[in-house]
């Protein structure tokens, strides 16, 4: 209810569209609205799962992973990066744009300040509150009832709904869930996730910025 009614209904939409008549632009609007839903996500997490349960943030992956992950990790990355160039070439073939409102908008207006917000958004606040919810709560409920690929497919597939309704960036928010997912198997932590998901959507903002 909370991911899927509460949140997309009475925050987002409402805190969107609030900002947007503020800002008058997609970029400032989007990420304050960001921002609102990872403080409300991690809010609510706490208080529903972590107080209620007696757990510590620990028990959602919030904990170290041995060091020799570490060239796991880079190879996740560049299976990622190469992975999602081969999937927007896909889309593009098949006329599917790969724009939006919120890179429309970071490419009107490109300054020093609005790549700043965006990365800043992208790259640090996005990658730790949805890795804490979708793979240290979501994925990791689903794991104590399900096998681990059923677990990946359908927390991966609810990271996707969620990022309705940019339906662009689908395939490939489904295609990083699954390599987030398995990464937090692998190693009981859900750091390795957060590292990747932020280095991935830094590049993005980057690329975009600068090409």
């Amino acid at each position: 209810m909370f991911v899927f009614i509460i949140v997309p209904i009475f925050i987002e939409n409402w805190a969107q569209d609030l900002l947007q008549r503020l800002f008058q632009n997609d970029l400032y609007a989007g990420t304050l609205t960001g921002l609102i839903m990872a403080i409300a996500f991690t809010v609510a997490l706490y208080y529903i799962t972590i107080k209620s349960y007696g757990l510590n943030w620990q028990s959602l992956g919030l904990k170290s992973f041995a060091k020799s992950y570490w060239l796991p990790i880079i190879g996740w990355t560049f299976f990622l990066i190469v992975g999602s160039g081969l999937l927007v070439i896909l889309m593009d073939l098949f006329g599917v744009g790969v724009e939006n409102k919120k890179t429309a908008s970071l490419t009107a207006e490109l300054n020093g300040f609005t790549i700043l917000i965006a990365f800043i958004s992208a790259a640090i606040v996005s990658p730790i509150y949805e890795e804490i919810l979708y793979r240290g709560f979501i994925y990791k409920w689903f794991r104590t009832k399900c096998n681990i690929g059923l677990s990946m497919l359908i927390s991966s597939t609810i990271f996707t709904v969620v990022h309705l309704p940019t339906y662009n960036t689908l395939p490939v928010n489904f295609f990083s869930g699954l390599i987030f997912a398995w990464t937090y198997e692998k190693t009981g932590s859900i750091y390795p996730a957060m590292i990747i998901h932020s280095v991935f959507n830094g590049l993005a903002i980057l690329l975009i910025a600068f090409t």
